[in-house]
C-alpha cells in the first residue's frame, strides 16, 4: 500500500477491533495494553472472530496474515510523535491509571489526531459542541484533569456501534464481535486530518478477504461525517439498553432491558434523541428507534457497564451522569433515567464501601 499510516491505539480489548480493520486495510498498528497481553499479541497476533452476512458461523481473522503490522507494548516506552492517528478505546476511569495517564497527557501535548472509540466522550471533545460548557459537566467524568492538555481541534469522537467481547474461555488476543456495524466518526476541525480519515474509511472500504478461496467483503467499516453529533447518536443505545441492565441486585442483558418494555424503552430512546437534537444535533444525525431495538435482539449479554459494576469496580464510564446534566441544562427530565442513574449511583457507593 502506498501510503501506510502508523497508528496509535490505547486499549486492546475492544481496540482490537478497530486494529484487525486497520492491518487488513495495509496500516501498520501498535497496542497499548497490560504486559501479559502485549507480551501474547507480540508472539501471536490478535485474533477477531466476525459474523459475515450469508455466511455460517463467523469469519475468523488473524493479525498474522494481514498485510499491516500488529504490535503492543506498554504506556512508558510510547512516543506518540511516532504515529500518524491515535485512537483511544480504553473505557475512561482507565486514563488517569499510572503510565496511561502520562502517555494521555504526552499524547494531548504531541497534537497528533485523536479519534476516541470510547462510549464516554472525552471533555476536549465536547467543548467542540456549540454552546456547551464542559466545566458544568466534569463531575461526571472519574478524573476530568486528564484531559486538561488536549486542544480541541486535535480530538474527534467515533461512535462505537460496534459491540464486540472477549470470549471468557479464550485466550487475551481473541475478540469476538457480536454486532458488526461501522464505526461513526465525527471529522476533525482541520482538513488535513479528516482528510486522512476519510482516505482511511477508503482503505477499509475495499478490503477483501479471502474465506476458503471466496472474496469476503468484510463488516465493519469507518463513516466519516461533517457533522459532530453523528457519533452521539450512541447515547440513545447507552441510556436506553446498556445502563438499564444494571437492576438492584444483578445486571440483565441488553435485549432483555430494551424488550422488556418496549414502550418505555423506545419513550426513553425519543428523550435522549431531542436532548441531542436540542444540544444541536440534526435528525439525521441519528439512528431510528426501530432499527436499535432490532439491533438490540441479538445483544443477550448484559453490557460492559453493567458486568464491571456487578464485578465490584469502583468506577465505570457515565454516560448516563452525563446525559441526565445536560438534560437537566436543557429543563429536560424523565424519572425512568434518574432511576437508572440512581441505581448505578448506589451501586458504586457499595463497590467503594466494600473495597475499603
Amino acid at each position: 500500500m502506498a501510503n501506510s499510516r502508523n497508528i496509535l491505539i490505547m486499549g486492546a480489548s475492544y481496540g482490537s477491533l478497530l486494529a484487525i480493520k486497520l492491518s487488513l486495510a495495509g496500516h501498520n498498528v501498535k497496542l497499548i495494553c497490560l504486559p501479559e497481553e502485549a507480551e501474547l499479541i507480540n508472539s501471536e497476533g490478535i485474533i477477531v472472530r466476525m459474523p459475515v452476512k450469508g455466511r455460517e458461523g463467523l469469519v475468523e481473522i488473524r493479525s498474522r496474515e494481514t498485510a499491516g503490522e500488529v504490535s503492543a507494548g506498554g504506556p512508558d516506552d510510547t512516543d506518540p510523535g511516532d504515529f500518524d492517528l491515535i485512537a483511544l478505546a480504553m473505557q475512561e476511569p482507565q486514563y488517569r491509571s499510572p503510565g496511561v495517564r502520562e502517555l494521555l497527557d504526552r499524547v494531548a501535548k504531541s497534537k497528533v489526531p485523536c479519534m476516541s472509540i470510547m462510549n464516554m466522550p472525552p471533555l476536549p471533545f465536547l467543548a467542540r459542541l456549540p454552546g456547551l460548557d464542559s466545566a458544568t459537566i466534569k463531575h461526571c467524568y472519574t478524573d476530568p484533569t486528564v484531559w486538561d492538555s488536549f486542544d480541541p481541534a486535535s480530538i474527534t469522537l467515533c461512535s462505537p456501534d460496534p459491540q464486540a467481547f472477549r470470549p471468557p474461555e479464550e485466550p487475551v488476543n481473541v475478540l469476538q464481535v457480536s454486532l458488526p456495524t461501522n464505526f461513526k466518526s465525527a471529522r476533525f476541525e482541520g482538513d488535513e486530518a479528516t482528510a486522512m480519515l476519510r482516505q482511511i474509511q477508503s482503505d477499509i472500504e475495499s478490503i477483501r478477504y479471502d474465506v476458503d478461496g471466496e472474496q469476503v467483503e468484510l463488516p465493519v467499516k469507518l463513516k466519516v461525517h461533517d457533522s459532530v453529533f453523528v457519533p452521539l447518536a450512541k447515547w440513545c443505545m447507552l441510556i436506553t439498553g446498556n445502563y438499564r441492565c444494571v437492576q438492584k441486585d444483578e445486571a440483565r442483558s441488553i435485549k432483555e432491558a430494551v424488550h422488556s418494555d418496549l414502550a418505555t424503552s423506545e419513550a426513553i430512546y425519543n428523550w435522549v434523541a431531542e436532548l441531542c437534537r436540542k444540544l444541536g444535533a440534526d435528525p439525521s444525525d441519528q439512528v431510528p428507534f426501530e432499527k436499535y431495538a432490532n439491533a438490540a435482539n441479538g445483544l443477550a449479554k448484559p453490557s460492559s457497564a453493567a458486568r464491571a459494576l456487578f464485578a465490584g469496580a469502583p468506577n465505570i464510564e457515565r454516560v448516563d451522569c452525563l446525559v441526565k446534566t445536560l438534560a437537566g441544562q436543557h429543563g429536560m427530565q424523565l424519572d425512568s433515567v434518574d432511576e437508572t442513574v440512581a441505581l448505578v449511583d448506589a451501586r458504586l457507593e457499595q463497590n467503594r464501601q466494600n473495597a475499603k
